[in-house]
């Protein structure tokens, strides 16, 4: 009996012991009144599932020793709890009271039908729906796409067209005028190196090729530049039929210093003759517009002509000349001779305080023909090199000179007026950094009586600047 009393004595002190762990953990818990109110539901403590097991535990240790042991029954729920410690009353309040409201959840289902079970071995279903294809069936759909693309095509077809069309025209040029050039030029296609390697025109853009001549007497050297009409260049086509452009050949020989006398000259179609008037500083500055240029000097109806010594002007627009202005009046744009040349006008030309380098230059501008008509403007580079024997052996009057003496020193003064304050400014500039160094150079030395000399000369200097000028009258006694 010993081992039984032993036994229901050490049962009934592990029930004791979870009993009395049961309430402490009840009294540790500050919302354990809360708790209480839940029981009996699905919301369980952990204490009390431990209580329950070990109660479980202990009756079926009762049933195996034959001994009778009483079941715990449930604890019922408190309706109203007294905290000793808070001094107050906690009433039965449901927080979950508003689950059970059913106008809270009007035309919503209590959720008494249990969702369908879901077969994780069973393959998705997956609805691909009709999409229409990206392209459309009618090309009508792409007459802006298509539209570019024949704007691409028609450019680049333009592009190669007209580049390979500029290409002839140049090259049926220099082969018309190759012989011609040969005879006057030592040297003609020169490229700039030491070994001229491609003799002949240098391709400086799609529309511009040039040509340099030199080897002869009376000039420096010629420049042909070749400006053909943009053909390669679409929008220039289109734009070239509102304004219409032609293919021209702009020749520029550089003339032997001394070579010719002192006056300027232009003579061309008045459209051209107006242009380079305003762009060019020799003949804005020294040449007039001669009026009825046709019954003064006999030159084509549409043409005008820039003079600045009428002696000069006869003198150059001899019959020869005359009669090649008539005979080739549709190719010829302008012809200009200077010997002020420095270029077109420059914008900044009031803040330069030395005058442009002027060399003596013969300008010329002709117009190509067709293709099949170049042999026809032959006998214009012949006209060019007339003209330069002829500035060679052409000698003006006494009266001429001195004009044409009058007119350079009356552009000087003028040039000399309108830098004036810009020249006494420097001026001022450079005297003031020479005193600036002139100063250092005196307290660098360590010589005192120099620096006090100095002193004493720049308080001289300074007080004479200031002082009021006054003018001296010289009085005669009678």
């Amino acid at each position: 009996m010993r081992p039984v009393f032993a036994f229901l004595l050490l049962a009934l002190i592990c029930a004791c012991q979870a009993q009395s762990d049961f309430e402490e953990g009840d009294n540790d818990n500050d919302f354990a009144e809360f708790d209480d109110e839940f029981v009996g539901s699905n919301y369980y403590t952990e204490p009390a599932a431990k209580n329950a097991e070990s109660n479980s535990a202990g009756e079926g240790a009762g049933g195996d020793s034959g001994s009778r042991q009483e079941q715990v029954p449930p604890r019922k729920q408190p309706q109203v709890v007294d905290d000793d410690d808070d001094d107050g009353l906690v009433e039965e309040d449901d927080e979950f009271e508003h689950f059970q409201d059913e106008e809270e959840f009007e035309g919503y289902d209590g959720g008494d039908a249990k969702d369908p079970p879901i077969d994780e071995q069973a393959e998705p279903k997956l609805n691909i729906p009709n999409i229409p294809l990206h392209f459309r069936t009618h090309w009508d759909s792409y007459w802006m796409e298509m539209l570019m693309v024949a704007g691409l095509l028609a450019y680049f077809a333009n592009f190669f067209a007209g580049k390979a069309k500029n290409a002839r025209l140049a090259q049926l040029w220099f082969s018309t005028h190759k012989a011609l050039l040969d005879e006057n030029f030592a040297l003609v296609g020169d490229d700039g190196k030491a070994e001229n390697e491609n003799p002949g025109l240098i391709k400086e853009s799609e529309s511009l090729y040039t040509l340099w001549c030199s080897g002869r007497t009376c000039c420096e050297g010629m420049l042909v530049e070749l400006k053909m009409i943009k053909r390669q260049d679409l929008v220039s086509l289109v734009a070239g039929l509102m304004r219409p452009q032609l293919d021209q050949v702009h020749i520029k020989i550089e003339l032997t210093r001394g070579l010719m006398d002192s006056f300027v000259f232009a003579v061309g179609t008045k459209k051209t003759i107006t242009k380079v008037f305003k762009e060019y500083t020799d003949l804005s500055k020294f040449c007039s517009l001669v009026g009825k240029p046709e019954d003064r000097y006999n030159v084509p109806n549409g043409f005008a002509v820039l003079s600045e010594v009428p002696e000069a002007t006869s003198a150059i627009l001899e019959t020869r000349i005359i009669t090649a202005l008539k005979k080739y009046q549709s190719y010829i744009d302008y012809l200009h001779i200077s010997d002020q040349f420095s270029g077109p006008i420059q914008q900044e030309e009031g803040n330069t305080l030395k005058q442009l380098e002027t060399k003596p230059v013969l300008l010329a501008g002709f117009n190509l023909p067709k293709h099949a008509e170049m042999e026809t403007i032959k006998p214009l580079l012949l006209l060019i090199f007339y003209l330069m024997e002829r500035l060679k052996t052409y000698r003006m009057s006494k009266e001429g000179k001195s004009k044409s003496d009058k007119n350079r020193q009356r552009v000087e003064e003028e040039f000399l007026k309108s830098t004036h304050a810009a020249r006494a400014e420097a001026a001022a500039q450079r005297r003031e950094d020479k005193r600036k160094q002139e100063k250092e150079r005196i307290l660098a030395d360590e010589d005192p009586e120099k620096q006090r000399r100095w002193e004493a000369k720049e308080q001289k200097r300074q007080a004479k600047k200031n002082a009021p000028k006054m003018k001296r009258l010289a009085v005669k006694s009678l």
